[in-house]
């Protein structure tokens, strides 16, 4: 079964060589929802095979799909074809940006995908670095002053970050040459007891950490987000809120799962708490603030990234299981209402938050996307994000952490009001000066299957039982979050 590890990597490769040289418009146009079918069919696939067996390996051992490995490839797959077939081409594409446009998206899911199928955190490593890469020229894709900047500022410190965590991953290799088995593999690392030096790994555990959070939009290191998911084409902003950032939690986890065996959860759990609350105040002061919508979902990332952060900072099942279920929940809502953003920008011009009012009477086949993609955001029922929250600060109260769970309700709840009050300005609000302009249109302006399929998803995934939740069980476990 090892085909099903190389299939989505194979896939992208082609595609994306395809797209390179044949310069065909309707592969083009398709290339990016092709490779996430494949991405997501194969994460199906995989997420059967470990349910019912052992762990898939490829090319001796480089790769390998556990249940955590098949649940966040899922979740790759169905982000990406949400962002892709919902937004098939991007505003303002010039012939030679076209051309370029969807080799790099389908070189972005070929480094998402190889980072959470490696078993080695090497190959991790480089696979961060390399969508690093590829989302640098996405951002920059209209080649406008401000996102050419955005993504040169996106460049400076996502390559610091990573840089860090490079440093980080060769001291938990050089503690495993110490211990007289050098090896990078994730499995051998969490399962097995080499004898690591507690030192050099403490201190890889916190480099590590502090280069994937980085990566992974966690305050402080957050400042390069806003900008690239404001500038980006809409299906590349959903990308990488709704998945890129958790690709990269997916390396904290590892790492966690690792140095937690050797010198104990105290050090990682600080530092995620302290991450995932700076993440939540930043985004509820600034998202009160913001005048634009993109930059508002962006911060709205930041929040959710910490709410990730602090389950983590939790463990056990209940913690852990509903930070995975967090990540489809919010990736799915994510790349929707960014695909939705750039409907908006596409029929009205802008998405200055006081230059867009009476949406739902103006433009209501815009406007009810936007508003069940931002409930589902906002953690109202029946939407995933609602139970997640709800268990993870169960979690929290029940592992003794209530003063944490106290502080995140709180700040919680004013990214909610301020979340609220924008898409109520917007959708319901009238200014006589800037909501009369343009024709009453309520036509929906591009695919509505993929956002109908992806909210919908969102709204039963909570209430799912049977393989989906052996997976999300059998996930949690292998990360120290089993019973």
């Amino acid at each position: 079964m090892s085909a099903l590890l190389i299939a989505p990597l194979v896939t992208c490769l082609v595609l994306g060589t395809a797209t390179a040289l044949a310069r065909r418009s309707w592969l083009n146009r398709f290339a990016g929802v092709l490779a996430a079918l494949v991405v997501l069919a194969s994460g199906v696939a995989i997420s059967s095979q470990v349910l019912s067996g052992p762990s898939l390996t490829a090319f001796d051992g480089l790769l390998r799909a556990d249940a955590l490995t098949a649940f966040m490839l899922s979740v790759v797959g169905a982000v990406a074809l949400t962002a892709t077939w919902g937004s098939l081409a991007p505003r303002g594409t010039t012939p030679a940006q076209a051309i370029t446009y969807p080799t790099l998206v389908v070189a972005f899911l070929f480094a998402m995908s190889l980072a959470v199928l490696a078993d080695n955190l090497g190959i991790l490593w480089v696979a961060l670095e390399a969508t690093t890469i590829t989302t640098a020229f996405l951002v920059g894709h209209y080649r406008t002053r401000q996102s050419l900047e955005a993504a040169w500022k996106y460049v400076v410190l996502g390559s610091v970050g990573v840089a860090i965590a490079l440093l980080g991953v060769v001291l938990l290799y050089a503690a495993t040459v110490a211990a007289g088995q050098p090896t990078l593999s994730w499995n051998v690392l969490a399962t097995a007891d080499i004898g690591l030096d507690p030192g050099l790994v403490r201190m890889a555990a916190g480099l590590t950490l502090l280069g994937f959070a980085t990566k992974a939009g966690l305050a402080p290191m957050h400042s390069w987000l806003p900008d690239a998911h404001s500038q980006a084409p809409a299906a590349v902003s959903g990308l990488m809120s709704g998945v890129l950032l958790s690709v990269a939690f997916y390396g904290i986890l590892r790492v966690q799962a690792i140095t937690d065996a050797v010198i104990g959860p105290d050090l990682m759990r600080g530092l995620l708490v302290a991450g995932g609350l700076l993440s939540i105040a930043e985004a509820a002061a600034l998202i009160l603030r913001q005048r634009d919508v993109k930059r508002l979902l962006a911060y709205s990332s930041i929040e959710h990234m910490g709410i990730i952060a602090l389950a983590a900072a939790i463990g056990g099942p209940l913690a852990i299981g509903a930070a995975l279920l967090h990540m489809l929940g919010h990736g799915l809502a994510k790349s929707s209402i960014f695909v939705v953003s750039g409907r908006i920008l596409s029929v009205e011009g802008t998405t200055q938050i006081t230059n867009l009012r009476s949406l739902l009477a103006r433009r209501s086949g815009i406007a009810v996307p936007f508003l069940a993609a931002m409930a589902a955001l906002l953690g109202m029922p029946p939407f995933a994000l609602f139970f997640t929250e709800v268990a993870i600060v169960i979690a929290g109260f029940q592992r003794g952490m209530g003063w944490v769970m106290a502080v995140a309700i709180g700040l919680l709840l004013i990214a909610f009001i301020g979340l609220a009050r924008h898409t109520s300005d917007m959708v319901f609000g009238s200014d006589s000066a800037t909501a009369g302009a343009g024709p009453i249109d309520h036509s929906w302006h591009g695919p509505r299957l993929p956002l109908a399929i992806a909210l919908g998803a969102t709204a039963v995934v909570g209430f799912v039982a049977g393989p989906f939740a052996d997976l999300v069980s059998q996930a949690a476990a292998t990360l120290g979050g089993g019973p």
